[in-house]
């Protein structure tokens, strides 16, 4: 059979799911139904069903959905069972906010690495990482098994860093340079673009456009 080609808008809503779940099981709640998931996170029950139901059948009808079972599956489904590796270019102040937070462990995500072209950086310490140079980043990447790179840098020089990231064998990008990145075969990229996303958050400003949807299709 040819498999079926999940779409990004159901694997972008995963990580929602596991975050309220995660937030069910601190509070002891046992099991929850897609309607409850549904009230919650404002989506449609019958959209969380087709979404789980691309990765198996993990509810009982009438009963509803195991709340850590489903936290172990959709981590599992996430690749989030085993720990991933991150390096980070660029110590502005975004690269810092994100090194100090660094809380990504809890998911099994943790960044390890932290580079910089300015060499007058090197060696500075940010949440007990330790600023390294760019020359640096090859090797770092293959000792440490690291898969995902952070770009914080100026647009201009995003480029040239996932050329770097995706030489040294980095698997996946999140870009927050406000520039598109030319693709590459087998790396996946993400754009974090918070001046389009205020941009086009403007548009919603006006009461008549303001439906409070975010219009993620399937």
């Amino acid at each position: 059979m040819k498999p079926i080609k999940i779409s990004e808008a159901v694997v972008r809503r995963l990580p929602i799911y596991l975050r309220f779940l995660n937030e069910l099981s601190l509070s002891g709640i046992q099991t929850v139904s897609s309607q409850d998931l549904g009230e919650k996170l404002d989506l449609n029950p019958a959209q969380i069903r087709k979404d789980l139901a691309y990765f198996g059948e993990f509810g009982r009808k009438g009963v509803g959905y195991n709340v850590d079972y489903l936290i172990e599956k959709i981590r599992q489904i996430l690749k989030l069972d085993k720990m991933m590796y991150v390096a980070l270019v660029g110590t502005g102040n975004l690269g810092r906010a994100l090194c100090n937070y660094n809380m990504y462990i809890k998911d099994n995500m943790k960044i390890v690495s932290v580079f910089d072209a300015d060499h007058s950086k090197k060696g500075i310490v940010i949440n007990n990482l330790i600023v390294q140079p760019m020359e640096e980043l090859s090797n770092s990447v293959t000792q440490l098994d690291i898969s995902l790179g952070i770009i914080t840098v100026p647009a201009v020089e995003a480029q040239n860093v996932a050329d770097q990231f995706i030489a040294a064998g980095i698997r996946g990008i999140l870009n927050f340079a406000p520039v598109v990145l030319k693709p590459s075969a087998g790396i996946r990229i993400h754009n974090a673009d918070f001046t389009a996303e205020l941009l086009s958050l403007a548009y919603y400003m006006d009461n008549n456009n303001n439906d409070n949807q975010e219009g993620d299709e399937a």
